[in-house]
């Protein structure tokens, strides 16, 4: 049973009751009905009503002696409104018109019964106009007209029928409070029936405006729906904006015909309605869910037609514009609640990505933070390495892709390099356009993706992937281009710190390391390594150079030195600018054999690499984990002090420093 089924119907005596009481009064129902009334105002509108009565009183009120006198009837004015339906055409025989407009007129201006006798095939016959008159004011609404012989006349039946005539106005006067109170009834009903329609939505309304959660205002509307329509079929599609796990809230289609309802209330925002053949027993509905800022989605409805009229159609308008309405608000609360938390994350990851300045660092926790903040299930970090010519995946928990290299414009991430504009994909698979290594590796689905902006230039590519299909909204997009700001940010930063670092711990002239750098580097060896040797440096008889070439040509002298000792030791090892014409080397983890041959490799390749042709001296001494003291000050004494030896020795040789070893492995080549 519907719900307009189940308002019920009430008895005609209880509904006047009602009625009565809810004026304040109490009347007796039958005695109220017999003051109701027609006036001159409703005369011109009655004759329908007239004419049923007239033929429930032929079929009620006309005695045995009575049914050979013919029977006709008139309205207010004197026109025919109703024939016989037997004998039709001897009460309005031909001829007769006028005798019976005379008649009828002289009834209207008497207001009594009026006769006139006239011939009938050589019979005398009488024609009556019977006047009905009004209950309150005695107004004539109708005449009946009867013809009868002239026997029956002077028998009595002018006098029957005037009693036959106050008959019909009773019947009238029935059939009269009949419409009337099915007129009141049929008021009342729909009153009721509004009053429980706004108390429903009132109750909806408060349920969905006490919801601030978006799924529960449409699990609301949805359940409120399908209460007050059991029968119908109820579908919400909603935009991609809006993720839903109730079983009755699917997609927006991207394709939908154009005399499609959905499409046509979606478009337009208005109430669709397609009602079908006239034989189709269902109605098809399209309501917009929007409010102030657009729409959102759209009801489906299907519905069968006997229990759909334009009052259910208005009651589940005002239904939908208010879901609207609580869903905006439902979403303005989450979309300001959605913005703290990002302000939050935003804050909690700038933090932690100023936590540190080396590279590393900062992508290892930015690719942490991406994969808590977006719930991706995949998030891959390109960065731009000159040194291997490509696109390096520093960070990716897809392990086989990691540290693999992409060549720039290939893929999805060397198209957002190379374009630098950002990319979401909602399918994938059915998307065409370039490949992507992390799509078909991890079979995923939906992707946003943006370029890495570093100090105004494109340095990478940032990527988020999730298996299933339209998982990231459009707020995630904008949001990974925010963050992809301030990771851009703390990598320059990093960059920059780098390079000034760089620039601080090295020396201008050569390149080489700056003495503080190599002796921070020492002792922070010492407390890790168990041994390690230095190589002190020094070109014979500097100051002669300066005099004899000039300055200009001692720094050139230097400058070749320099790159003589950087490509003669390993990738770990560390040369620094000692100070002047003296350089150093250390080298982590060999002894002084080793050094000595690496020592001895340099000065070779000086005496017979340099233009003009130099020598250099060197000194070496060694740590170990067995020494009593170890320190960056003993180790460089103890090698410049071999040094010195060198170049009282004569130069252009090699010596290693005696307090560690025995003299004998002053020259292992001896």
């Amino acid at each position: 049973m519907s719900v307009q089924e189940a308002y019920g119907r009430k008895d005609t005596r209880m509904l006047l009751q009602d009625t009565m009481q809810s004026s304040g009064d109490v009347i007796d129902p039958a005695a109220w009905l017999r003051e109701t009334d027609i006036v001159s105002y409703d005369f011109p509108y009655a004759a329908n009503l007239i004419a049923e009565s007239f033929a429930d009183w032929r079929g009620l009120a006309v005695p045995p002696f009575a049914e050979s006198w013919d029977w006709g009837l008139l309205d207010f004015e004197g026109k025919w409104i109703e024939p016989l339906d037997s004998g039709a055409g001897s009460i309005r025989e031909e001829g007769w018109d006028a005798q019976w407009a005379e008649a009828a007129g002289l009834s209207l201006l008497s207001g009594e019964a009026s006769a006139a006798p006239e011939q009938k095939n050589g019979q005398a016959v009488y024609l009556l106009t019977l006047p009905v008159f009004t209950r309150a004011q005695r107004e004539i609404f109708a005449l009946l007209a009867c013809s009868m012989t002239a026997v029956e006349y002077e028998q009595g039946g002018k006098n029957t029928a005037e009693a036959m005539a106050m008959h019909f106005q009773t019947c009238f006067y029935r059939r009269f409070e009949h419409v009337f109170v099915s007129d009141l009834a049929g008021v009342y009903q729909h009153a009721e029936r509004e009053s429980i329609r706004r108390s429903l939505l009132f109750q909806i309304v408060q349920r969905m405006h006490d919801n601030i959660d978006v799924d529960a205002v449409l699990t609301e509307v949805i359940e409120s729906i399908a209460a007050m329509y059991p029968g119908a079929r109820l579908e919400l599609f909603m935009s991609q904006d809006h993720r839903s796990t109730h079983p009755q809230v699917k997609p927006l289609p991207l394709l939908w015909d154009s005399d499609d309802v959905c499409a046509r209330a979606f478009k337009d925002g208005r109430v669709a309605l397609h009602a079908g053949r006239e034989d189709s027993q269902h109605v098809e509905v399209g309501l917009p869910l929007g409010g102030k800022q657009g729409v959102y989605g759209v009801f489906h409805m299907i519905m069968d037609k006997p229990v759909f009229s334009e009052v259910d159609l208005r009651f589940l308008s005002m239904v939908a514009d208010t879901a609207g309405t609580a869903f905006e608000n439902a979403k303005l609360y989450e979309r300001s609640n959605q913005l703290i938390r990002e302000l939050r994350m935003s804050n909690e990851m700038t933090q932690r990505l100023n936590q540190s300045l080396r590279l590393g660092d900062i992508f290892q926790y930015a690719f942490e933070e991406l994969l808590e903040m977006f719930a991706a299930d995949y998030c891959c970090i390109l960065h731009m390495n000159e040194e291997k010519g490509g696109l390096e995946a520093i960070a990716c928990n897809h392990l086989p892709l990691r540290n693999e290299l992409i060549e720039v414009g290939q893929g999805l991430g060397g198209n957002v390099y190379t374009t630098g504009e950002p990319i979401i994909l909602s399918d994938y698979l059915n998307t065409p356009g370039p490949s992507s290594k992390l799509m078909d590796a991890t079979c995923s689905q939906s992707l946003i993706a943006t370029p890495l902006n570093v100090g105004g230039e494109v340095r990478g590519a940032i990527m988020l992937a999730h298996r299933e299909p339209y998982f990231f909204s459009y707020d995630s997009f904008r949001l990974l281009q925010a963050m992809a700001g301030h990771i851009g940010l703390a990598v320059g930063n990093a960059r920059l710190h780098a390079e000034v670092r760089f620039l601080a711990n090295r020396d201008s002239l050569t390149g080489l390391y700056a003495r503080h750098y190599l002796d921070e580097e020492i002792k922070e060896r010492q407390t890790t390594d168990f041994c390690g040797s230095l190589i002190v440096v020094d070109i014979d008889q500097f100051k002669t150079v300066n005099d004899t070439y000039g300055h200009q040509k001692g720094d050139k002298i230097l400058k070749q030195v320099s790159e003589i000792v950087k490509s003669s030791i390993r990738q770990g090892d560390i040369a620094a600018r000692w100070g002047g014409e003296e350089l150093a080397v250390y080298l982590p983890q060999l002894g002084v054999q080793q050094a000595f041959y690496v020592a001895e490799r340099i000065r070779k390749r000086v005496m017979g690499e340099t233009e003009p042709r130099v020598t250099v001296s060197c000194g070496i001494a060694e740590w170990s984990w067995t020494d009593e003291r170890v320190s960056v000050e003993s180790l460089f004494y103890r090698a410049d002090m071999a040094l010195y030896e060198a170049k009282n020795n004569g130069r252009n040789q090699v010596v290693i420093d005696t307090k560690k070893v025995d003299s004998t492995a002053k020259n292992p080549l001896a």
